[in-house]
């Protein structure tokens, strides 16, 4: 008999995972209202964290080992992992916040990217905009699949065919989604493209991470000196977003998004049913 753990929840667990999504969500809430000009990535982390603690929660980044912040904020060039810092935040700036919050041993993790707004450079905001848009709708299309699918990996189809339909833009392949509950990275892995395997079967009790993390230029990348930062190699912009999802008996119910996914995913006609 194998001591495997399995990858699927049961209802009850399903249930105790909801709280953790909604902090999770929270506290992505108050580090984009914190997100202004001069305002430094250590205010948001601040923010994040009241938001997270006011629910009953605790910031799950920092039971990573060496890692002391509720966020990774990742600006410009940064793809993901950077750590809050005096870096002030300017027009123009392309800002990724990464969060996740723990109650009751039970995780929530998810991700979103903000353009500050420089009317003095409209081409630049332009393009930064169309990235973090296009990033943010190839993770709607891979929910929306993650709705239909047999197999997981169904997911990073929908999510590279919408990227590719937009323009020439790079998914990184170094860092994937993961499945999540007791731990924050748990199996399965969740590719953001194709592969030949077709994963696990899609069936209630799933949970994962969906996070794509997407380039204007080289997917090719470096992690900075303070052994953390993953930055892009050709110094060109990233994005990054990421929700937490559970697929149940009755459908499926983004965790980390307060409405349960319902706006992202009224353009498939899909309606999220919550966790019953």
């Amino acid at each position: 008999m194998s001591l495997r753990r399995s990858i699927y929840k049961n209802p009850a667990q399903l249930r105790l995972m909801v709280a953790p999504g909604l902090a999770t969500a929270a506290s992505l809430v108050a580090a984009r209202a914190a997100m202004v000009i001069g305002a430094t990535t250590l205010d948001l982390d601040a923010a994040a964290e009241a938001a997270i603690v006011a629910l009953g929660g605790k910031p799950n980044f920092k039971l990573e080992e060496g890692y002391h912040h509720t966020v990774c904020a990742s600006v410009n060039d940064d793809v993901v992992h950077g750590i809050p810092s005096a870096r002030r935040l300017g027009a123009g700036d392309i800002v990724s916040i990464d969060s996740g919050a723990i109650i009751e041993g039970w995780n929530g993790d998810a991700a979103f990217s903000y353009v500050i707004p420089d009317p003095s450079r409209p081409e630049l905001v332009a393009e930064r905009q169309k990235l973090s848009d296009v990033t943010e709708q190839s993770l709607w299309h891979g929910i929306a699949r993650l709705h239909t699918a047999r197999h997981l990996n169904e997911v990073g189809e929908a999510i590279e065919d919408y990227i590719e339909s937009q323009g020439t833009y790079g998914i990184l392949t170094d860092y994937v989604g993961h499945g999540i509950g007791r731990s924050m990275h748990e199996a399965p892995p969740v590719f953001n493209y194709r592969v030949r395997q077709k994963g696990p079967d899609v069936k209630p009790g799933l949970v994962v991470a969906i996070e794509p993390m997407v380039v204007l230029g080289s997917i090719d990348t470096y992690t900075r000196d303070d052994d953390w930062t993953v930055a892009t190699s050709d110094g060109k912009a990233a994005a990054h977003w990421e929700h937490s999802i559970a697929v149940h008996k009755d459908g499926i119910w983004v965790l980390t998004a307060e409405d349960g996914g319902a706006a992202g995913l009224a353009q498939f006609g899909i309606i999220p049913v919550p966790i019953p």
